[in-house]
């Protein structure tokens, strides 16, 4: 059984407590399996706040739980709360948006978000007679023959992009052409997607999707997955050396450990505060965002190198559990782009006045 994963904003009520107690258990049980996953998301979102609206850290806590039960539950949910809150935040923008006129049930169904890039690839919008209309390619696709719709960004322009909900089980969706070969989330096959006029829907303006506040909160809620799946590896760590009598060494990497996962918690539950404070909004909020991911990831790599060094072999070879969060965790935060997103956050501190310190 997996504990809940607190970042300490603020004291659970026993009835919080319960219920992510209970996700924890229904995340192990779902022991890798995508298919488990999904079962999951109705209650996960039951319980998920949306971000910014003053529990923001219960929401991150509720990802950082399914992170450190099972790294395949939280891949596979933490996207569908992402698309439920983009929903949301349109909705604000355009609260007239009628999904239903195009087959689309915003508060049923199963959901991801699209929105990576690559070379080669490209998916564009069209409007035909008050229509839009999807066609290309798309990276990147999570379990796209497995969910109901999507959130997924289209090229409107040279420099525009657009956020579109689109149902993904019209003929005109079909897999594209790709390999998933990876060890880890290996139940969460992400590959290319080929839309052939294809409806779907408007979420905001030209590029509103990448400039609202929320694309920030929602990197955040990624970085929050990965500090659960670090804490599960060091509570793997912490079980060896409570099993038997620890050396220096064992102390040593218990405590680089604790001291990167301290870290990280702490940035989080600060950013939490931040996003519900209207503190992390506009540019601000996009540095935040690359601030927390840095260093949650930076305490992930920390934490996997502890583990391998203590732990050895052992677990990695005949343990299952154990092997699968180590090879998810590598493949999941590598959604941080190492040096490029450092590269990057130097950049938009240069860009600001005065001293960031």
């Amino acid at each position: 059984m997996s504990s809940p994963v607190l970042l300490g904003a603020a004291p659970l009520s026993e009835d919080d407590y319960a219920a992510l107690e209970d996700l924890a258990g229904l995340a192990v049980d779902a022991n890798g399996s995508a298919v488990a996953a999904l079962s999951l998301i109705k209650p996960a979102a039951a319980f998920a706040p949306l971000p910014g609206q003053g529990s923001t850290a219960r929401l991150w806590e509720l990802l950082a739980t399914l992170g450190a039960a099972d790294l395949t539950a939280a891949r596979v949910i933490e996207p569908h709360l992402d698309a439920l809150a983009i929903l949301a935040q349109s909705a604000e923008q355009d609260p007239g948006t009628e999904y239903a006129e195009h087959g689309i049930d915003s508060s049923a169904g199963t959901w991801g978000v699209y929105a990576a890039e690559a070379p080669g690839m490209v998916l564009e919008a069209a409007e035909l007679d008050g229509v839009w209309q999807l066609s290309g390619r798309k990276p990147w696709c999570s379990l796209a023959a497995q969910l109901d719709y999507a959130v997924i960004t289209a090229r409107t322009g040279p420099q525009s992009r657009r956020a579109f909900t689109v149902d993904l089980r019209l003929p005109g969706v079909q897999a594209g052409d790709g390999l998933w070969v990876s060890r880890g989330l290996a139940a969460v096959e992400s590959s290319a997607v080929d839309f052939q006029d294809v409806p779907a829907v408007p979420l905001g303006a030209d590029n509103w999707y990448l400039e609202r506040s929320g694309f920030a909160w929602g990197g955040m809620g990624v970085a929050a997955c990965w500090y659960g799946g670090a804490v599960g590896i060091a509570r793997r760590l912490m079980r060896a050396s409570r099993s038997r009598t620890p050396d220096q060494v064992a102390h040593m990497l218990i405590g680089q450990a604790d001291s990167a996962l301290h870290a990280a918690r702490r940035s989080l539950a600060a950013a939490a505060a931040d996003v519900d404070a209207g503190r992390a909004d506009g540019a601000a909020g996009a540095i935040l965002a690359q601030r927390v991911r840095a260093v949650v990831a930076g305490a992930v790599e920390q934490v996997l190198q502890a583990a391998a060094h203590g732990l050895g072999p052992g677990p990695l070879t005949a343990e299952e559990e154990h092997a699968r969060r180590v090879a998810d965790l590598q493949v999941y935060v590598r959604q941080h782009h190492a040096e490029r997103d450092h590269a990057a956050l130097g950049k938009a501190l240069l860009a600001t006045a005065g001293d960031p310190w």
